[in-house]
């Protein structure tokens, strides 16, 4: 094989890691927004089956209570529907994804960054030898 073709070969490796990266970068957005949606929209809880008339629920982190957990002293229907340790867990899923995405991007844009600064300095190289010829 020759360099060349290592050479685009090896780019075309370091584009599909940066793309995985980007990929995972936005399943970690996804989880931040599913978390969001978790934490700072209003809910309805049904008491019954088929409830008609649902209780409304405040926001988790948004409430003017003073505090999300009022519902777990008052006996509310609203206590358990929506609780802290899911949303958590999704925040928590989201972590790893970013970082992971984040460290395939960047060592996918920067090996190909690195491999077209080779070749410019491999192409200065050769005009220099040439002009000296």
């Amino acid at each position: 094989m020759r360099s060349r073709d290592f050479d685009l070969d090896f780019r075309d490796r370091a584009r599909r890691m940066s793309f995985w990266g980007m990929g995972l970068l936005g399943l970690a957005a996804v989880l931040w927004t599913w978390c969001a949606v978790l934490l700072l929209t209003s809910y309805e809880v049904d008491r019954k089956p088929d409830d008609e008339y649902p209780v409304e629920c405040e926001p988790r982190l948004l409430t003017d209570d003073g505090t999300a957990n009022r519902g777990v002293r008052q006996n509310s229907w609203c206590q358990g529907e929506r609780d802290w340790p899911e949303a958590l867990l999704v925040l928590g899923l989201s972590v790893p994804v970013s970082v992971a995405g984040m460290g395939l991007c960047t060592t996918g844009v920067v090996s190909r960054r690195m491999s077209a600064h080779s070749q410019a300095m491999r192409e200065l190289d050769r005009i220099a030898d040439a002009e000296s010829a």
